[in-house]
């Protein structure tokens, strides 16, 4: 058994019930090199290492939410922070619980190479769960915020399962922030299941700017029924090592997925998106929209998977990563698959990896831009497609805003 489950595992020997439920985990193992899923995130160093449980909020400067209005629910080190969360705004009728969630569904999870969900699924002690109930459209978004903090000098671990359900045409938007208060180093793993309602709207957006030490797994997993709409951003600029597994299942005829998404590697950070799109119903549509880059020693993993069952007749598909290597040592993988068991289709898929053009670098620096400012202003406009789709103004901005301080700090 590697250090790390076992030091994952310790932390519930007082909990028979949860116990029993790692029992598979700890037999399992974790994915090694010969998992297609993990060929390009390898798990040894951090097998080896060892995790404390987090058991409480500590306290943190407040300023840091200062930019992030209410309603807003906030965790430090996995545990919900009362005196930081805010839930003034948020429509009477919208239900929240602060239990992980239980629902059922365990059996999707069962694979080993969803080792870090099961754990989620069988640790998780909080969570965020929202019900939507039909017909209502919620005018304010939910702010959910994630921070990690130094605590007793310890490197700590949390789970979080989470639960967003939104009845028939209900519509709901969703943010959230995964924010880092100290230097330190954790590991944050959690679980978010997603249910769309028929004709229900789920706008979703999570700007991931972790610590520079943070160890992050999240399985996203959501099913979206008949002419369910779920919209998606996704800005992943921190953490040490950070994996996103997105997993949609369009079950309602005329669904539709649009998920789009941002990765900045610098330093030796490694960044992971693994996307698991699944067309189940007639006519439904997908557009997944990536843009990649890479500096320093740092590496991007992108897996684009569609798949097309059979019945699953007048799907659209479509699917593009596109990615820059900005320094000699960094690293992309990109890797789109399309799988296609039905027949009267419309699926297309692409990815490239490139670098910056030098004509167009050349032609701003004769208009009095530095070699620095044309590399940032280039940059820049690489990642604008991705978020031009997000519709709120607000919030447009102030990704774009991320986007741009971070390029500014990479290019020194």
């Amino acid at each position: 058994m590697s250090a790390l489950l076992q030091s994952l595992a310790s932390g519930f020997e007082d909990d028979a019930g949860r116990r029993a439920a790692l029992e598979t985990v700890l037999q399992d193992g974790l994915p090694g090199p010969r998992s297609e899923a993990w060929k390009y995130t390898p798990l040894r160093a951090l097998e080896r290492r060892e995790f404390a449980s987090a058991d409480h909020a500590p306290e943190i400067d407040a300023t840091l939410l200062e930019d992030i209005p209410a309603p807003r629910l906030v965790f430090v080190n996995g545990r919900h922070a009362p005196a930081l969360s805010d839930m003034a705004g948020l429509d009477a009728g919208v239900e929240t619980n602060l239990q992980a969630s239980a629902a059922g569904g365990d059996d999707r999870y069962a694979d080993r190479d969803a080792v870090f969900a099961r754990l989620a699924a069988s640790l998780a002690r909080e969570g965020v769960q929202v019900k939507v109930p039909a017909g209502t459209r919620v005018e304010a978004p939910l702010h959910v915020v994630f921070v990690g903090a130094p605590q007793d000098g310890a490197e700590l671990a949390w789970h979080l399962r989470h639960r967003i359900e939104l009845g028939e045409g209900a519509r709901l938007a969703l943010i959230e922030h995964h924010l880092v208060a100290g230097d330190h180093r954790h590991l944050d793993n959690a679980l978010m299941e997603i249910e769309v309602g028929a004709h229900g709207v789920l706008e979703h957006a999570r700007i991931q700017s972790g610590s520079d030490g943070a160890t992050a797994f999240l399985r996203t997993q959501a099913t979206l029924q008949e002419s369910a709409h779920y919209r998606r951003v996704d800005l992943e600029l921190g953490g040490a090592l950070s994996r996103h597994e997105l997993n949609v299942q369009l079950v309602g005829d005329n669904a539709r997925a649009d998920a789009n998404g941002v990765l900045l590697a610098d330093g030796r950070r490694h960044l992971d998106t693994r996307l698991g799109i699944e067309h189940i119903a007639r006519d439904t549509s997908s557009g997944l929209l990536w843009r990649g880059m890479a500096t320093g020693r740092g590496r991007v993993v992108f897996h684009g998977g569609i798949t097309i069952q059979a019945g699953a007749d007048g799907t659209d598909a479509k699917l593009s990563n596109k990615n820059l290597l900005l320094a000699p040592n960094a690293e992309i993988d990109t890797q789109p698959v399309l799988v296609i068991h039905a027949d009267e289709v419309e699926a297309a898929h692409g990815a490239t990896v490139g670098q910056l053009d030098e004509e167009a670098l050349f032609y701003l620096r004769t208009r009095g831009l530095s070699e620095r400012e044309g590399r940032i202003l280039l940059t820049e406009a690489f990642t604008r497609e991705p978020l031009s789709a997000v519709e709120d103004p607000i919030l447009r901005e102030a990704l774009e805003k991320q986007v741009v301080a971070k390029l500014q700090g990479v290019a020194g």
